[in-house]
């Protein structure tokens, strides 16, 4: 198994069902950095050195020995043997001596934050917005939300607008992650369950896409950043959770 880091840039953030949440510190820290790449296989370094720009860069390093250091952790391995294949879709995912191993996750990052699922099994899909103002934000509305939602989000007053716009769309993002399918399916074809709107933590709902499938949608963002986490489940919505459109 890989060592353990000594100061880690990364904590427990929350838990909820079978999912764990990491938050990562993406603040510049040359330190931090270095350990963080030396910890990165041949395949991830030579990546890093593709991003043109330091931030994405620092935000990738960080995050990927994070996720590194935490799945050798729960899967009892070393890292040299961890890889992450992609989906045709892009979705990575986890092997271990190239079998699959038991356990699903998803990494997300925004400014200074970054966050990491991971629960034994299921899909899931995790998203994280630093709360910075928007450029544009009538158009991201537009290319994010539902009818009703944009109406609720308009008559929203300044500054909670932003707020509730993204809480709104880290949900949809989350959701399409876990979906594992997400650049191919609308945001708009969907709504973020009702009840859910008006301000509860939670809430079920199914994809138009893939209408057999429950999803939970979690609200997990606090003054810093809009976080939401999507887990598939049991059971079928309420009769106040979104159906397919």
């Amino acid at each position: 198994m890989s060592a353990p880091v000594d100061a880690p840039w990364y904590r427990p953030f929350t838990a909820t069902g079978s999912a764990t949440v990491l938050h990562v510190d993406l603040a510049p820290h040359a330190d931090r950095e270095a350990e963080a790449l030396e910890r990165l296989n041949p395949e991830e370094r030579e990546r890093w050195e593709r991003y043109p720009y330091s931030g994405p860069r620092r935000q990738f390093v960080l995050c990927r020995a994070a996720l590194r250091a935490v799945l050798c952790e729960q899967l009892g391995c070393r890292s040299d043997v961890l890889a992450f294949p992609t989906s045709e879709h892009g979705k990575p995912w986890a092997t271990v001596a190239g079998a699959p191993a038991p356990i699903s996750f998803n990494v997300s990052h925004s400014g200074r934050h970054g966050l990491i699922a991971f629960a034994p099994e299921g899909r899931l899909g995790v998203d994280v917005e630093e709360l910075v103002p928007r450029r544009n934000l009538e158009l991201l509305m537009d290319g994010v939300l539902a009818e009703d939602e944009r109406r609720e989000v308009a008559a929203t007053a300044e500054p909670e607008r932003l707020r509730r716009f993204l809480r709104l769309w880290t949900m949809k993002e989350a959701l399409l992650k876990a979906h594992g399918n997400g650049l191919l399916l609308d945001a708009t074809t969907f709504e973020v369950p009702a009840a859910v709107r008006r301000g509860e933590p939670r809430g079920k709902l199914r994809l138009p896409q893939l209408p057999e499938v429950t999803w939970e949608v979690e609200d997990i963002g606090d003054e810093q950043f809009a976080a939401a986490l999507a887990q598939e489940v049991d059971g079928e919505p309420g009769p106040d959770q979104a159906e397919p459109r």
